[in-house]
């Protein structure tokens, strides 16, 4: 008999594809899961409502727990909106050490001012720890992330947005 507990372990190792170092779980993306006999219900919420990687993580979803012996019934939920603050620290550490800088704050305490401020909400870089770095951009890699660079040691690097 399968337990929630499995399901979960289970989705644990579904890495997401635009940042294989962290789980989907510890991105914090899977809202709940039901078990319905062989059938497990899985509530996503993507980082972003149009997050191209959605996809992607609801086959990864389905093959992991295929290979399992259970099917899945993937539902993408937009409300109540993905916020950086659903992150695991076991997450944040992971950004951290692959040298994206995690949300330096809990989205719940980031003011709207401080995403239109042109230097941006202070960020430590991953790489050398520096509080030292500057915005460069908005976007990075993907929506979800800024493009920092570091005025220590000269390199830049993402940052998770909080929201």
């Amino acid at each position: 008999m399968t337990t929630q507990a499995q399901v979960w372990q289970w989705l644990d190792a579904v890495m997401d594809p635009e940042v294989p170092v962290v789980s989907v779980v510890d991105l914090g993306i899977v809202r709940e899961i039901a078990l319905q006999d062989d059938v497990v219900n899985v509530v996503l919420t993507p980082t972003y409502s149009g997050c191209p990687a959605t996809e992607v993580i609801a086959n990864d979803i389905t093959l992991a727990l295929q290979q399992h012996g259970l099917q899945a019934k993937i539902r993408t939920q937009i409300a109540p909106p993905w916020t950086s603050d659903w992150m695991s620290a076991k997450g944040r550490e992971a950004l951290r050490a692959y040298g994206i800088a995690p949300p330096a704050h809990l989205a719940q305490d980031t003011p709207q001012v401080v995403h239109l401020h042109r230097s941006g909400p202070a960020v430590a870089c991953p790489l050398c720890g520096s509080s030292q770095t500057r915005l460069i951009s908005q976007f990075g890699s993907t929506a979800c992330k800024a493009l920092y660079r570091c005025n220590s040691c000269l390199e830049p690097f993402d940052y998770f947005k909080p929201h």
